[in-house]
């Protein structure tokens, strides 16, 4: 069976060459692109992303918005897509670090800034346990293999709350619980940095890879 044509979309902000690296080691065929056309021809689809949610919504409209349009129909016809980071957060509709710029409005609900805390640090940067939620076993099977425990690389300030508790995939907690990973259908994305999370996230590339 030949590899999987992913396509990692440059919204020009992100670890693009990490991510490309990591999934090429899982053994996927990998293009990083922002053509709209590259996108849609693609097999999978990741999303990477890094800095400010605006800037991130911002890279999906450049061009007149194809990119976006793009990636929205990729997900609505029910192929495989991975978000990563802030790639993770543009499923939903908006942020509170930039409300005014639209995300996808795939999932329900909103990403939350982290409440100003005595003794938590703001961006949170560093290893976390998660815990398998409602979706652990949907998302094309991404996050079912997954053991309760198992850490993976974080730096963020903002979260994802979905609104609906079957959309959440993984969980952790940093002064409080929150959403690590969000799954749907054809959809999985990591709050996270996998491509940074050593073995337990190359474990979840391959598994997207191959699913």
């Amino acid at each position: 069976m030949s590899a999987a044509r992913i396509a990692v979309v440059d919204l020009g902000s992100g670890n693009l060459r990490s991510v490309a690296k990591a999934l090429t080691a899982v053994g996927a065929e990998v293009v990083v692109s922002a053509d709209a056309d590259v996108v849609s021809r693609a097999d999978k689809l990741v999303v990477p992303g890094q800095g400010a949610f605006g800037a991130c919504a911002a890279g999906l409209d450049r061009g007149g918005g194809a990119l976006r349009q793009a990636v929205g129909d990729f997900i609505a016809a029910g192929r495989p897509f991975f978000g990563i980071c802030i790639g993770m957060q543009l499923l939903f509709g908006s942020s509170e670090e930039n409300p005014e710029a639209p995300g996808l409005g795939i999932l329900p609900g909103r990403v939350r800034r982290f409440a100003d805390r005595p003794g938590l640090k703001i961006p949170h940067m560093g290893w976390n346990r998660t815990q398998r939620g409602p979706a652990a076993t949907v998302g094309a099977g991404v996050g079912d293999g997954v053991d309760d425990g198992a850490f993976f690389y974080f730096v963020h300030s903002y979260y994802p709350d979905p609104t609906r508790a079957e959309d959440v995939a993984l969980t952790t907690d940093y002064g409080a619980p929150f959403c690590a990973a969000v799954a749907r259908d054809n959809v999985f994305g990591t709050q996270f940095h996998p491509e940074k999370s050593q073995a337990a996230g190359l474990a979840l590339l391959r598994r997207f890879a191959n699913a």
